[in-house]
């Protein structure tokens, strides 16, 4: 039979327990989950201890140094994924982002994509920040970019995160809760609670809205079954909350 003709599972409905090979280990995604607490229990004591005023950090020097360490951060994430989990199930990186763009067409599809879900999440952000109220979460403005060169690492910085944590979370995660459970849903919500609360030191009021975002990409991950469209909206979100949106205040 053609491959392609077989039928896929509606989302949300058991998987086949023949497509439910794991990505990785359970040791490794104990691992990783054990280094995301770490750093969520980290962000949440950050909060708890910041001094009074607004601002998480009273940063007045050059934010260079963090964007750097955080590039450094996000791609020693990403071969902790492949190197020490991937690589032991035969699991390539590849077989986690998707299809292989063919043309110019295919990237402008999924640019044009990765636009229109950005549409429909800010205005999506504005009703949710509505109905959540006021934030009482020290602010993280402080650290964004506030010259050329800031803002250039920043967009390094942004793409970064972009290709690493989609891989990491809708991959990785996603596909590894997935073959556990089952349960495509499952999978979705799952990845998007732990990325949401990953973010815990931006207060409560972002891991809510983080982690709906989190919930869409993993959605948008199943449908396109592809990482691409999902890792441009995440580079292009974080380049437009740090630079364009921060100005736009």
């Amino acid at each position: 039979m053609n491959e392609d003709a077989v039928p896929t599972a509606p989302a949300g409905s058991p998987t086949p327990a023949a497509a439910r090979r794991l990505v990785a280990p359970l040791w490794h995604t104990g691992v990783l989950l054990a280094v995301l607490a770490a750093l969520t229990a980290y962000g949440i004591y950050m909060q708890s201890i910041a001094r009074s005023g607004t601002q998480l950090v009273q940063h007045r020097g050059s934010a260079l140094p963090i964007y750097l360490m955080l590039i450094v951060f996000e791609w020693g994430l990403l071969r902790f994924v492949t190197a020490a989990g991937l690589r032991r199930t035969g699991t390539q990186l590849r077989d986690l982002i998707g299809e292989r763009w063919e043309s110019w067409k295919d990237v402008l599809r999924d640019v044009a994509i990765a636009l229109a879900v950005w549409a429909v999440w800010a205005a999506l952000e504005t009703f949710v920040g509505q109905m959540l109220g006021k934030d009482s979460a020290k602010d993280i403005s402080s650290l964004l970019p506030r010259d050329p060169l800031e803002i250039a690492v920043w967009v390094a910085l942004s793409l970064t995160a972009g290709f690493c944590e989609e891989a990491v979370f809708r991959g990785y995660l996603q596909k590894q809760i997935q073959a556990l459970t089952g349960n495509t849903l499952v999978a979705v919500l799952a990845q998007a609670v732990i990325f949401g609360v990953s973010h815990g030191y931006q207060g409560l009021r972002n891991v809510i809205a983080i982690t709906a975002f989190g919930a869409l990409f993993g959605a948008l991950a199943i449908w396109r079954r592809s990482l691409k469209p999902g890792m441009i909206l995440h580079a292009w979100t974080d380049v437009f909350s740090g630079i364009f949106a921060r100005r736009g205040a």
